[in-house]
């Protein structure tokens, strides 16, 4: 009712310091939900498109019996006839195809267990960008025989440097041991440990030539242009290539699919955690406001106002301050989770922690805009659920004893 309403607004303005801080409360509350989900989100991100671009990409495609022993003699044929398909494949932004194997890596002063990646360098660029995450050489430029890419934390810890020879040793396809010599043109760097200290990329053509077939390859790697098509693109491929296993990220990797459905789940924790902070803020203040004003509402009821009318009159002053604060909190948390998309947050100082877990040192912030209303709808809620007790303790009051009260 507009009276009832003029009232409430008038009565949150008496005392002008408490309701600015519950105000204030508010605010910081929902800004710090934003802040939060928003944090965790890029996080999640960083996590699945890190695992998407260095190891696993959208799709891949192998020898139905090639993942579970990585044997060499399982291998795509027609290798460059199916890269020409999946690059004209609709929603395809990227695919190429790699040869794979096993191998122990030797220098002067150790030796690592690594898998070797024999890769076409122009395609592998497009899918991986591989070419960008070089710190230190050449991406396979004017390169002489035999050139190799490991990472500058594996040749630190095998105690080799740019243009260090280095001996792979591996198995052909024929069970013979080979081995052969390498020359290191380029260090790179990922934000993956596991990539870093157990991939090594050679081109596919020595590779092969030293696995004993040419026109060979154990993995194409699809990027796509939105993952909204992976299932798309799924079921084409599957058609096209019903002897050989498609697999998608999601079944690669189940648990970067665990990382994205926990998005959800984060927001709705972290909302419940800080919404049950602002009740009890919220019930404190108004309680304070009910017992200061116990006489006055001891008169309202005496001359007629029911308790229903002091009742909603409670709750209406409760979701003003909540339908004032809200805006502002969601306009500060858009505000900077906007700023925060462009910067970045800097964890350089956590690098090797982050690395470990294949999470970036910078952390872009993100959040989709039905967080917003959903956000929006739970601090009213809050603020529903926060005025009633205050409200029923003003409903319980006797009008008699209440114009005694001091």
């Amino acid at each position: 009712q507009p009276m009832l309403l003029k009232i409430a607004w008038r009565n949150i303005w008496r005392n002008r310091t408490r309701s600015l801080v519950v105000i204030g409360a508010i605010i910081i509350g929902v800004w710090s939900v934003i802040f939060l989900i928003s944090y965790s989100v890029g996080t999640i991100k960083s996590y699945v498109n890190n695992a998407i671009e260095n190891e696993i990409s959208h799709l891949q495609i192998h020898h139905p019996d090639f993942p579970k022993d990585k044997e060499i003699k399982y291998y795509l044929p027609h290798a460059e006839a199916m890269e020409a398909e999946l690059q004209a494949t609709d929603h395809v932004q990227a695919a190429t195809v790699r040869s794979l194997t096993n191998a122990m890596l030797s220098t002067a002063k150790g030796a690592r267990g690594i898998q070797i990646k024999g890769i076409q360098p122009q395609t592998e660029a497009q899918v991986t960008h591989l070419d960008q995450k070089l710190v230190e050489g050449e991406y396979f430029g004017s390169s002489g025989r035999n050139p190799i890419l490991i990472s500058r934390t594996l040749a630190d810890k095998l105690g080799v440097k740019l243009r260090s020879k280095v001996v792979l040793t591996f198995q052909d396809l024929n069970g013979d041991i080979t081995a052969a010599a390498f020359r290191i043109v380029g260090l790179f760097e990922t934000n993956s440990n596991a990539v870093d200290e157990g991939t090594a990329f050679t081109l596919q053509s020595d590779l092969n030539q030293l696995l004993g077939a040419e026109q060979i390859a154990h993995e194409a790697a699809i990027l796509l242009h939105d993952p909204d098509f992976l299932e798309q693109v799924d079921t084409t491929l599957r058609q096209r290539y019903p002897d050989l296993l498609v697999q998608t990220y999601k079944e690669l990797s189940p648990e970067i699919e665990l990382f994205n459905s926990q998005i959800q789940l984060t927001a709705t924790i972290f909302t419940v955690i800080v919404m049950l902070a602002l009740i009890f803020g919220i019930i404190n203040t108004m309680l304070m406001a009910v017992l200061e004003r116990l006489k006055e509402l001891g008169m309202l009821m005496a001359i007629g106002m029911n308790k229903f009318r002091v009742f909603f009159m409670i709750v209406l002053e409760t979701i003003l301050l909540g339908l004032l604060a809200t805006p502002l909190g969601l306009l500060a948390g858009y505000l900077t989770v906007v700023r925060l998309s462009e910067i970045g947050i800097d964890l350089s100082a956590w690098s090797g922690g982050m690395r470990e877990f294949g999470i970036s040192e910078i952390i872009y912030p993100s959040l989709e805009s039905q967080i917003y209303g959903q956000l929006a709808l739970a601090v009213f809620i809050t603020a529903v659920v926060a005025s009633l007790y205050p409200a029923y303790k003003a409903i319980r009051l006797k009008p008699v004893e209440a114009l005694h009260k001091i």
